[in-house]
This record gives structure tokens, C-alpha cells and sequence, in this order.
């Protein structure tokens, strides 16, 4: 599995892309690939203000149900509403596509305190 170089990523296996003051976040291919087929996805309001790490959202998969946490702080600004009728986005493009919410966040700084993409990859191949 490959990880975009420019997002970065936590250990609950979200990433992050950093738009100006904003990021949007979404699920990685390590993650969707260990649920399986995503059947549902539950996400918050726009408006929402979240905490770093706090869980705003579910993704339930033929195998299990899992939260979503944040990977920043920040107020939700969007929400991919494709993924209420298109679940299985999430599976077949996770890293695009497949996105779940955009924040507009706290504190940009933040940002750089999250994995890099060759060290959230080796987290990955401990993991196995």
C-alpha cells in the first residue's frame, strides 16, 4: 500500500490534508482494506467543533463497526454526503474520493505533528 507523500497521518489510521486552513480527513487504504466492505458511514454536522482526537463519526464494515476520530482540532465545514448513499467510496478511493469531513482548523502548526507518510507506513508494517 502506498500513502500520498503530502498528508499526513495518526495512529488510529486517519490522514490529513492540508489545505490552507483547513484540512480534510479521511480514512487510510490500511484502514478500509482491514474492515472490508464499508456498508454505512455516520458523520457529523457541519459546524461541529471538534477536540484532537475527539470521535466524530462511525464507519461500520461487513466485519466490525469503528469510530472516526479527529485528527486536529477545528470546526467541520463540510461533509462528504456522497458517502450516505455510496458507502463503498471509502474502499475504492480512500485517499481521494473517499474523503469524509474538512475542518477548518485550530491551529495550523498542529498539522506537523502528525506521521509523515514513510513513518505512518513503517507504524503499519509493525502492526502485521
Amino acid at each position: 500500500m502506498s500513502y500520498p507523500a503530502e498528508y499526513r497521518y495518526t495512529k488510529d489510521h486517519e490522514w490529513a490534508k492540508l489545505n490552507g486552513g483547513e484540512v480534510t480527513v479521511g480514512i487510510t487504504d490500511h484502514a478500509q482494506s482491514a474492515l472490508g466492505d464499508i456498508v454505512y458511514v455516520e458523520l457529523p454536522k457541519e459546524g461541529r467543533e471538534l477536540k484532537t482526537h475527539e470521535t466524530f463519526g462511525v464507519v461500520e464494515s461487513i466485519k466490525a463497526v469503528s469510530d472516526l476520530y479527529s485528527p486536529l482540532a477545528g470546526v467541520v465545514t463540510a461533509v462528504n454526503t456522497v458517502l450516505n448513499d455510496s458507502p463503498a467510496t471509502v474502499n475504492q478511493s480512500p485517499h481521494t474520493d473517499g474523503w469524509l469531513i474538512r475542518i477548518r482548523v485550530s491551529d495550523v502548526k498542529s498539522f506537523d505533528s502528525l506521521m509523515d507518510a514513510k513513518t505512518y507506513s513503517d507504524y503499519v508494517a509493525k502492526l502485521k
